[in-house]
């Protein structure tokens, strides 16, 4: 998988389709839980029957039951990326893979390891988790794996650990996806070259082209760059 992402995180479908006027070429884009709860399902229909590869990013993470026919649903929409969350447990990623697999073949499912706005500091003092970020975020991965999902969501800071454990066909899809600007609320942040050195499989880029007073031209900007490192690497 070799992916830009661009993460729609704008209020409404008319503001989505807005700004998707004003980017020449026909990104693959990232549908989070704002705006889906928004617009709901048919938004998403409307995205894939025009040509864009979506990522719905809505970190299913409920009972085993209730996440299979979650799934079940979401595979409906023809999106081409989907995720759950992994605390959820390898018996909810199971359930949720097989409704996913009852009505379609094509979308691929990850699971959510931590979230790049966490911190060793959250990690121990607010969770409770022992033994460092990542090795959190690998144990995550490899029960993912083991769930027989298609990869995980992680920082660029986790991915080359996940892909020496994991092979290179595990999929990491990595936000956080930085140049100069800054951080937010995202801590764990990268440069689209580090995320390719990194072995990424696909990053998600939002407020910096979002936000950009001019969204194509931060939209090729960090296309280019994210293109360039991946043709240097191959």
């Amino acid at each position: 998988m070799n992916r830009l992402y661009l993460a729609l995180d704008v209020e409404t479908g008319a503001d989505a389709f807005r700004l998707l006027e004003r980017i020449e070429q026909k990104p693959a884009v990232k549908v989070g839980m704002e705006l889906f709860y928004r617009e709901g399902g048919r938004f998403v229909e409307q995205l894939v029957d025009s040509g864009y590869p979506v990522f719905l990013d809505v970190k299913v993470h409920d009972i085993p039951e209730t996440a299979r026919r979650t799934l079940r649903q979401i595979g409906r929409l023809g999106v081409e990326l989907t995720n759950v969350h992994t605390f959820g447990g390898e018996t909810m990623m199971r359930y949720a893979l097989d409704g996913l697999r009852e009505v379609t073949d094509t979308t691929k499912l990850i699971g959510v390891t931590q979230l790049t706005s966490t911190d060793e500091r959250m990690l121990a003092e607010e969770l409770h988790i022992e033994g460092g970020l990542e090795q959190a975020v690998l144990r995550q991965a490899a029960m993912a794996d083991q769930a027989g999902l298609d990869g995980v969501v992680a920082s660029v800071h986790e991915a080359h650990s996940i892909r020496q454990a994991l092979g290179s066909s595990f999929l990491t899809v990595t936000p956080g996806i930085r140049m100069n600007e800054t951080a937010d609320d995202q801590v764990r942040i990268a440069t689209p070259k580090a995320a390719r050195d990194a072995g990424v499989s696909a990053i998600v880029v939002g407020r910096p082209i979002t936000r950009a007073e001019d969204p194509n031209a931060a939209y090729a900007y960090y296309l280019q760059e994210w293109s360039r490192t991946y043709e240097t690497n191959r």
